[in-house]
């Protein structure tokens, strides 16, 4: 009998700390743990009428399902081996990069796909490009960090002071900051979500990482202005992997 639940325990507990114990008794001095921007959970949806929240390494996560029950718990084991083993390790918390449909069936019947992605890249979504890039620069500095936590995310054009606003009216703001985009998105018959309830912030990783990523919202306008894909080659190349040999509710295999 398929059980979802024991899979992720199994895979993202266990499976994790079999890799930790396995790269102590090899001497490995890196270790960098792909986790997710879905530990934060509940600490994610500020109450209504609330502004949106900035969303840092420093907000303490509130994890809403199993999966995130277990993310956060193998989080946790690259901390305890960092500390008890000497075992450099950063933990790199991914936002959304899958180029599978989204999850939310109001939102599959309510935009076009890449409308969908291109939104999400002003607060939640990053580029598997630079996915990758964030890893390899991780993999070299994970042997003098200790241990460190690390929010992946495309660079968002927004500020602090905006998070009431981006709540209430996404639009607004966003004129400011990116005027083209309303042309942009009319050529094409897209929308623009009305509010949005986060902001993911990589400040961080960009400042002791050195990380650099490449595609933001911006870079995303300019090739839809070009008419090129919103994806970057590394994306497309790669393409969708698939994710399960069934079918759950509602014909969606993510749910």
């Amino acid at each position: 009998m398929w059980r979802p639940t024991a899979v992720k325990v199994d895979v993202n507990v266990t499976g994790t700390l079999n890799l930790l114990e396995e790269a102590t008794a090899a001497d490995v001095t890196a270790f960098v743990y792909t986790s997710t921007t879905s530990v934060f959970g509940d600490a994610l949806v500020p109450p209504p009428g609330e502004p949106a929240a900035w969303v840092t390494e420093d907000v303490v996560p509130v994890p809403k399902n199993i999966y995130g029950v277990t993310k956060a718990a193998a989080e946790d084991l690259c901390q305890l081996f960092a500390r008890n083993h000497s075992l450099g390790a950063i933990v790199l918390r991914t936002s959304r990069f899958f180029p599978e449909e989204d999850d939310n069936r109001a939102v599959r019947e309510g935009y076009a796909d890449a409308n969908v992605k291109a939104n999400e890249f002003l607060h939640r979504r990053v580029d598997l490009e630079d996915v990758v890039s964030a890893h390899l620069l991780a993999i070299s500095h994970a042997p003098s960090a200790g241990f460190a936590k690390y929010i992946i995310s495309a660079t968002t054009p927004f500020s602090p002071d905006d998070a009431a606003e981006l709540r209430s009216d996404l639009q607004l703001v966003l004129r400011r900051y990116v005027p083209g985009f309303e042309a942009a998105y009319a050529r094409r018959g897209w929308t623009m979500a009305s509010g949005i309830d986060r902001v993911y912030v990589n400040a961080r990783a960009r400042d002791e990482l050195g990380w650099q990523p490449r595609h933001d919202f911006r870079t995303l306008l300019a090739r839809l202005q070009n008419g090129d894909d919103i994806r970057s080659p590394l994306a497309r190349q790669i393409g969708s992997k698939g994710y399960h040999d069934r079918v759950f509710r509602d014909g969606y295999p993510l749910e």
